[in-house]
């Protein structure tokens, strides 16, 4: 009976997609967080240069 439990716990895999998808959609989060903040930090860079460069 025990065995048959086990057994049946061991060859569930429903939990490992629902794991892997979390993994994949925390990639893809941090992944565009560093990405946002690089292309951040250059949008003021450029806004600045801009700024500077119109200024009588």
């Amino acid at each position: 009976m025990y065995r048959k439990m086990l057994t049946r716990i061991i060859e569930d895999q429903s939990g490992a997609t629902a794991i892997e998808y979390g993994l994949i959609a925390a990639l893809v989060s941090v992944a565009a967080i560093g990405a946002l903040t690089t292309l951040g930090t250059s949008l003021t860079d450029m806004f600045a240069l801009v700024a500077t460069t119109i200024a009588p």
